[in-house]
């Protein structure tokens, strides 16, 4: 059980941040999680992948338009090194109350 110096603690920084106080914790707590995973995957670029991708977003400012075939083909690349499908089912599998079967979390099976 915590302290009343731990209660009190929390909620005085709870009274600083705006609009803590109408969030659930369990919301918090999944967001933080997802963050984490999230953190996990693009750690998984090097320091010059992860500035390249983010210059390559702000060139496209979310059109694949605005690139050229040359960076689409580079934006594609960086993206498949973060492995988006694996990211969404370990973020499902983190937040569902049930087990859910690999092949939804993970994608079908290589062969």
């Amino acid at each position: 059980m915590p302290s009343g110096f731990v209660t009190r603690t929390a909620g005085k920084v709870a009274d600083r941040v705006p609009g803590l106080r109408r969030v659930p914790v369990v919301q918090l707590l999944s967001a933080a999680e997802i963050a984490l995973l999230t953190r996990d995957h693009v750690m998984r670029l090097t320091p010059d992948e992860r500035r390249r991708l983010l210059t390559l977003v702000r060139i496209g400012r979310g059109r694949r338009a605005r690139l050229t075939e040359a960076q689409r083909t580079e934006l594609e690349q960086i993206v498949a090194k973060l492995a988006p499908r694996t990211l969404v089912g370990e973020a499902v599998s983190k937040l569902s109350p049930v087990p859910l079967p690999r092949r939804l979390t993970h994608g079908p099976k290589r062969r």
